[in-house]
């Protein structure tokens, strides 16, 4: 098959400015916290990189650095459990994105963990001990693959 090669209308996009503004770290990544619209609870942390960031702002979900993958996670790719968002915030050091979003799932469950629970902060310190304070809402072998 014969391609022409690009053309100046092959160029990708020129990124906006605001990009520029993350304080990015030595890994080109930036900490970004989910939180909930109306019960603000704090959902989920994750890492972004700059695509992600973008193509969060550009999608309306949010999308992910996975470190352990080594790629760009839709999340909710598996699950189905994604993220709608709503807000993007910037903290005052423009080191840390926060994400105000809607967390979507199967039959109305908001589930943001991939233990099946609400929030992946369910542990809490009980003296000298972390107990589970949270339900498990959606069996994760049944989402999670």
């Amino acid at each position: 098959m014969n391609h022409p090669g690009p053309t100046h209308h092959d160029a990708p996009p020129t990124p906006p400015a605001w990009l520029d503004q993350v304080a990015w770290d030595e890994r080109g990544l930036v900490p970004a916290i989910a939180q909930e619209v109306g019960s603000n609870d704090v959902l989920m942390v994750a890492w972004m990189n700059r695509e992600a960031l973008l193509q969060t702002w550009a999608r309306g979900q949010a999308v992910y650095w996975s470190r352990s993958r080594q790629r760009l996670w839709h999340k909710g790719e598996e699950s189905g459990h994604v993220q709608t968002v709503h807000d993007i915030r910037l903290d005052c050091d423009q080191d840390v994105v926060l994400l105000k979003v809607t967390q979507q799932g199967h039959e109305g469950c908001g589930v943001a963990c991939h233990t099946g629970r609400h929030s992946c902060f369910y542990l809490q310190l009980d003296g000298d001990d972390w107990q589970a304070v949270e339900p498990v809402i959606v069996d994760p072998e049944k989402v999670y693959r």
